[in-house]
């Protein structure tokens, strides 16, 4: 004896649902990486290390006047540091002077040639379009207009004809 009452065959309606929204945008905050709370955050990072960095800068200067042989001994490393990034720079800039003279290079004899084969291919087609035109596409209507004109002939000639069964 079961205490459930017995189902019905038939499954109950459906409820109306409602047509599909079309789809929206993300807010910008949502397609952002960061959330406003994190933002927040890296922003207060950021000052909390520049303030330090501030202060570890004073510090220094401030044992660098107090101790004149290390601030030598630290220029010197300094110098020898600038000379070092000036050398770096150098063979970069080089490198890039290679890079654009290769590149020049390519443009003149690659790049160049496949223009120009561009150029007349284009120019060959506008030609065969032009030839097509006047050849082929002309002719095929004139004998379209000759071919409506002469159905209309015929038929204005058999709606007067019926004109005179009468």
């Amino acid at each position: 004896m079961s205490t459930t009452p017995p189902t019905s065959a038939t499954p109950p309606p459906a409820p109306p649902t409602a047509a599909p929204r079309p789809a929206t945008p993300p807010h910008p905050k949502e397609s952002e990486g960061l959330s406003e709370g994190q933002q927040r955050a890296l922003i207060g990072g950021a000052i909390v290390f520049g303030l330090l960095l501030l202060a570890g800068a004073i510090a220094a200067a401030y044992y660098l006047v107090n101790n004149p042989s290390t601030a030598e001994t630290v220029r010197d490393v300094f110098i020898i540091f600038m000379a070092f990034e000036t050398m770096v720079i150098g063979v970069a800039l080089v490198v890039l002077v290679v890079q654009l003279a290769v590149l020049t290079n390519l443009l003149k004899h690659e790049i160049k040639p496949i223009l120009e084969a561009t150029q007349e291919t284009a120019n060959t087609v506008r030609g065969t379009t032009l030839f097509l035109s006047e050849n082929l596409v002309e002719p095929v209507m004139k004998l379209n207009s000759y071919v409506a004109g002469l159905s209309r002939l015929v038929e204005t000639l058999g709606s007067l004809g019926g004109l005179f069964r009468r």
